[in-house]
């Protein structure tokens, strides 16, 4: 048996699970929708109404956010990927992880574009491991920043004793059944792992492509919200703005659906409200970060996708 064909069944079975979960995330949040659907309505056409020069601020950030995410892609892999391909992958990746369950899509075609660069499987899946890890570390450390410059945005609920042991308990639980039969065939994958992590970190190049590309991968995503909210004349400091972007997209990544579709816009919105702004100002937001974030680069992305599989580059 194949390499291919040892990772396609767990694939699939998570493939599985995880569109089921989309699917009632998705549902749920058409039913919250639809009951606040005069809220959207004003906020859309708010933003129709929004400052033209803001908004082009944010499509500026919106469309260096690919070549960001091709540089970090590049600094987790040790050999020189060509850059043109390299930044349609990503552009291609961000359109079909609009369309499958959270990451499946952006790591098929990321996958795809690794192996036919030349690196083996188990290479090209230890890279796309590491960029997603240096893309959670910078998202936390952003958290870190931001929080400790405005501790009085997020309110942190507190959990007794009781609750926190439960949820440890749990979350041990769950991984030793997941991980217990697997680990006969994974023993060797941490040495693996870090052996590689060393040999990109061994060229500062690639290290400072890594995380200096993740890095600004968030950063931008938050220059877009903040130019959106400053179009829509939301009067809120663009340091909070940043804060609760990371911290709302961090927890919207909790719940599997494409893109984040209707998880990240229902946190987004509700942590827009809870700091005082208004529910229109707060939709308009949104729907602007959304609109060109996500639906205007999802069909050229789409076409760009067609044209690296036609062209077998994918």
């Amino acid at each position: 048996m194949t390499p291919e064909q040892v990772l396609a069944k767990p694939w699939r079975r998570r493939a599985y699970w995880h569109t089921a979960l989309a699917l009632a995330v998705l549902v749920a949040v058409f039913l919250l929708a639809r009951r606040h659907w005069p809220v959207l309505e004003t906020g859309a056409v708010r933003l129709a109404l929004a400052d033209q020069g803001w908004l082009l601020v944010a499509a500026a950030a919106a469309l260096v956010t690919w070549p960001c995410a091709a540089l970090a892609q590049q600094g987790a892999v040790p050999r020189r990927l060509p850059p043109g391909r390299l930044v349609a992958g990503q552009f291609a990746a961000s359109a079909a992880n609009q369309v499958l369950p959270a990451g499946l899509g952006a790591g098929a075609v990321n996958l795809r574009f690794l192996i036919r660069c030349g690196l083996s499987l188990g290479d090209a899946v230890t890279a796309i491991a590491v960029k997603g890890t240096a893309g959670g570390i910078a998202r936390g450390a952003m958290v870190a920043v931001l929080f400790a410059a405005f501790p009085g945005v997020l309110h942190l609920p507190h959990f007794s004793g009781g609750i926190l042991v439960a949820v440890f308990t749990a979350v041990t639980v769950a991984v030793l059944l997941l991980v217990g039969p697997l680990w006969p065939r994974c023993r060797r994958a941490p040495a693996t792992v870090w052996a590689y992590i060393c040999a990109v970190h061994a060229r500062p190049a690639r290290a400072v492509a890594l995380w200096g590309g993740s890095l600004a991968f968030v950063v931008l995503h938050c220059a877009v919200l903040i130019a959106v909210t400053r179009a829509v004349a939301l009067p809120l400091p663009p340091a909070r703005v940043a804060l609760l972007y990371v911290a709302a997209s961090s927890a919207a990544a909790l719940l599997p659906t494409p893109g984040g579709l209707g998880s990240l816009d229902a946190v987004l919105a509700l942590a827009l409200t809870a700091v005082g702004a208004p529910a229109t100002a707060a939709a308009s937001a949104v729907l602007g970060y959304r609109l060109l974030t996500v639906w205007l680069p999802l069909i050229p992305g789409l076409v760009v996708l067609a044209v690296l599989v036609r062209r077998r580059a994918l």
